[in-house]
């Protein structure tokens, strides 16, 4: 299938509402899910945990390095973190949706 979430985060709530907003209005997603959530990871040989925002971006394929490039760019992070995961299947007038959201 062409359709695909892509999941990032930020440190802030407002980065995230920011890029989310950017997102869906240079239709690069037709929809981003935002979650707090806490992160454990190793950072220069060091355990780290700090609090994050998810986003969870709908979009196709042919959007992703367009969509990896903006967040790139905006990103406050070093490294981060850009992860595509295929949606194998769903319902067919969400993703038609999905479509008409980024045209």
């Amino acid at each position: 299938m062409k359709y695909i979430i892509v999941i990032t985060t930020v440190g802030s709530k407002k980065d995230a509402e920011n890029l989310a907003k950017k997102i869906v209005s240079l239709k690069l997603g037709a929809c981003v899910q935002i979650n707090k959530i806490k992160s454990y990871y190793s950072w220069k040989g060091n355990l780290e945990m700090s609090g994050e925002f998810r986003l969870m971006i709908k979009t196709i394929k042919g959007k992703y390095n367009l969509l990896q490039n903006f967040i790139i760019k905006n990103s406050k992070y070093d490294l981060p973190q850009i992860i595509a995961v295929n949606i194998e299947m769903g319902y067919n007038k969400y993703l038609n949706w999905i479509d008409r959201g980024l045209k």
